[in-house]
This record gives C-alpha cells, sequence and structure tokens, in this order.
C-alpha cells in the first residue's frame, strides 16, 4: 500500500507540514512575448484568461471595423475580437498573418475580453516588479498602456516592457 509520505517523496519518513509547504515567490510571473520588430513585452499571469495557437483563418475578418483589428473568434462559443497588438501599440508594422499559427493572448476584465494577437510567445518568468522602472523613451502611443519596464542588459535599447491590461480594455482604441 502507497502512504502519503510515499506519494510524496518521504519515503517513510517523517516531514514536518513546513517542509512540504510550497513558498511564493516574491516575484510575479509573467508571460514574455514580443510584437513585430522584435519588441518584447510582458503581462502579468494573473490578468491573463488565456493564451491559444490558432490557423489564421480561424480568425474571421469583419469589414468596416478599426485597422487595428484583425477580426473576430468564436472562443468555446464566445465571440471575441482579435487585435494586432503591435498595431494597437503604435508600430506601422503589420502582423505576419501569412503563416500556420498565430499566438492570441486573450485578456478579460469583467466582461469585456479581447485577444491580442502577437509575432512570438516567448515563455513564462518571474520578474520582480519591484526592479519595474518607468518607461521614459517610449512613444506617447505606447505610454498609456505600459506600467513600466525592465531592463534587462547593459544596453539602454533592450528592456522588457510590462503591459496594463485594463488601460488596453477601456482604451479608445477601439471606438476609431
Amino acid at each position: 500500500m502507497i502512504t502519503q509520505a510515499d506519494f510524496l517523496g518521504g519515503g517513510g519518513q517523517e516531514q514536518s507540514r513546513s517542509e512540504l509547504e510550497v513558498k511564493s515567490p516574491e516575484k510575479e510571473l509573467c508571460l514574455r512575448f514580443y510584437i513585430p520588430l522584435r519588441q518584447e513585452f510582458a503581462l502579468l499571469a494573473t490578468d491573463i484568461r488565456e493564451v491559444i495557437e490558432l490557423s489564421p483563418d480561424r480568425i474571421t475578418p469583419i469589414p468596416n471595423t478599426s485597422s487595428l483589428l484583425l477580426g473576430a473568434l468564436n472562443l468555446r462559443g464566445r465571440v471575441i475580437w482579435v487585435a494586432d497588438l503591435g498595431q494597437f501599440l503604435g508600430q506601422r508594422t503589420t502582423l505576419n498573418t501569412n503563416r500556420s499559427q498565430i499566438p492570441v493572448i486573450a485578456i478579460e476584465q469583467q466582461d469585456t475580453i479581447v485577444g491580442l494577437a502577437v509575432e512570438e510567445i516567448g515563455g513564462m518568468d518571474w520578474l520582480d516588479k519591484k526592479q519595474l522602472r518607468l518607461s521614459t523613451s517610449v512613444p506617447d502611443t505606447m505610454a498609456l498602456f505600459l506600467q513600466g519596464e525592465w531592463i534587462l542588459g547593459s544596453k539602454k535599447n533592450q528592456c522588457l516592457r510590462l503591459l496594463d491590461h485594463k488601460a488596453i480594455l477601456r482604451s479608445a482604441r477601439w471606438v476609431g
């Protein structure tokens, strides 16, 4: 018969309760991703509903809508808008949709959900929000949607910018 201690790797030895508790890190879990021109951004994992990679033909173009929108997507019976995040942030280069899969990050607040199409998913990383600095050298079109940035190396142009999902969802850019 397998005991709880065997299952937890104790091999029958007594373990204190504190050894079994998982300590929460002081850092925040973030999803790192890229928009065209290899600019790197992050969103807090708690701000993301889900991340999906889908074929471009699953995004239905909608005529007479904002140029930021690639179209709409049926996500388990719910229709959500999918936007080119790079264009939303003011980048002139459009997302390459001529490929087999497009990564889409679904963000949500209350009943509003939007899919943000990105160039590439970089992965998950624990980042320290205490080391987050104000973004000073970014265009005004992007600054409204940033919480700050981390400097990744000695080069000033190498940084990781943290997006504010609430500011993105509340933006007036969706109307125009």
